[in-house]
């Protein structure tokens, strides 16, 4: 079925991190970033924030190890502060949920590095305690220096990888599914807790994993918590289309997002899916001042705060590759390529853009743009000239919201519901209360 596209709304997630930075690592030098990111308090300021703005959810992103690659070190990581800091995303998202009541709330989690049955019961547990607001950003993680820290050599290969996760998911879906929504009795009376009949075994034994079940667990809010996905490689792109719902992607052109929206729900409608059911969120920065040139002082000072070693420390990160092997204008050879065992989809988008084979460090540095807030879509200016970008994607369909990452931690939310917010309900472009009680509900996908 068509979209109706005068009902046609935004969709709002906070882009964020349990770590000492927000996803731009100069975040924690910007003179008015709070430090007490190991506080409580810090998170729930964030949730209670982006609430006040009616956002759909705050989605956390994750690794599992230190920067560690470049240079085969973590110290010049540690020393500038490049994401070295990582906690446990339940915890803070759990003092999230107790400061709101309808934000839902997304962690990533490794297919990799975990096992199905303890992602099942982790996240329907999540569901349950905020009454329905649980999302699951399904990750296959990237690199070696994560699987040493659970006791791997190496990573495994980038599609290997997926085809683990499909059936990771696989089993996570069954283990959710093992209590039926009416399965929960409590009838004190007649002695009966829970129907038998309504509660199911699992018996998966497949090539990857065993599981029994039942989940102990019941049916939670929303049956399943929302999937978040972000593969944009061609194998990361099946994978998305066969679990993902709300689908979280990099591009920094409208055109580039299109296409991959477009081909996404081809994709799915191959899978068997309702194309509407999946939702595409495409990252953005913010930099809004009262003036457009209040906008871009404040832009001069976020932009000088990146330093060189933040970009080449996150590029090897992300493509699992010491890019300390390399001089500036040095290409990679064919050899070297190959054994790149991270990010297919980022590597892919640095070859079409540079137009070579064989990039050199400079293009992987000047198209991936990583390190700065360049990396993602950038909106800037006064609250209507940001509202008209970000409308001009949106009625494009380049996407069907965005992710918003921050320039520093919390004011560039703060600026964003006080100024934006307002513009962009002013136009019928955001919603002005929550829909429904669930996640689901609020972005407009089913409940199971």
């Amino acid at each position: 079925m068509a979209e109706n596209k005068q009902q046609r709304q935004m969709i709002l997630v906070g882009f964020t991190q349990a770590a000492n930075c927000s996803n731009y690592v100069g975040s924690w030098r910007h003179p008015e970033t709070d430090p007490g990111f190991l506080t409580p308090e810090y998170y729930q300021h964030i949730a209670r924030t982006l609430e006040a703005g009616k956002f759909h959810l705050a989605f956390i992103d994750d690794r599992l190890a230190m920067p560690s690659i470049y240079g085969d070190s973590f110290a010049e990581a540690v020393r500038h502060g490049v994401r070295v800091v990582k906690l446990d995303l339940i915890p803070v998202l759990t003092a999230m949920a107790l400061a709101t009541q309808q934000l839902g709330l997304g962690a990533t989690y490794s297919t990799s590095y975990y096992q199905p049955y303890h992602v099942a019961r982790l996240f329907a547990t999540l569901d349950h305690l905020t009454r329905g607001r649980a999302a699951w950003n399904v990750v296959t993680s990237l690199n070696d220096s994560e699987g040493r820290n659970f006791g791997l050599e190496r990573h495994l290969d980038h599609d290997v990888r997926y085809e683990q996760a499909d059936e990771f998911v696989e089993v996570v879906f069954g283990l959710w599914d093992t209590w039926e929504r009416e399965a929960l009795v409590q009838d004190r009376q007649r002695g009966v807790f829970a129907d038998a009949e309504k509660v199911h075994g699992l018996e998966h034994q497949g090539q990857w994993y065993r599981s029994s079940g039942p989940l102990t667990v019941p049916h939670t809010p929303q049956g399943r918590p929302v999937i978040i996905q972000a593969g944009q490689s061609q194998r990361g792109r099946t994978f998305a289309a066969r679990w993902g719902e709300l689908i979280f992607t990099v591009f920094q052109t409208a055109a580039e997002s299109g296409a991959f929206r477009r081909d996404l729900k081809e994709r799915a409608v191959a899978a068997g899916r309702n194309p509407d059911h999946l939702k595409l969120a495409t990252a953005a920065y913010v930099v809004v001042g009262a003036t457009e040139a209040e906008a871009q002082e404040k832009l001069e000072l976020i932009e000088s705060l990146a330093q060189p070693v933040d970009a080449l420390a996150l590029l090897s990160e992300v493509f699992n590759y010491d890019f300390a092997r390399h001089q500036l204008d040095d290409a990679l050879t064919e050899e070297s390529l190959a054994s790149i065992n991270g990010s297919r989809g980022f590597l892919d988008r640095v070859v079409e853009m540079s137009g070579k084979a064989l990039p050199t460090l400079r293009d992987f540095l000047e198209l991936g743009r990583r390190g700065t807030v360049r990396e993602m879509a950038l909106f800037v200016g006064n609250p209507g000239q940001v509202a008209d970008q970000m409308a001009e994607w949106f009625a494009a369909e380049a996407c069907d919201g965005f992710v918003l990452a921050a320039s520093h931690l919390p004011g560039a939310y703060e600026d964003f519901v006080e100024m934006v917010v307002p513009e962009l309900q002013a136009r019928g472009l955001f919603r002005e209360e929550y829909q429904g009680d669930t996640l689901r509900e609020n972005l407009g996908l089913p409940l199971y």
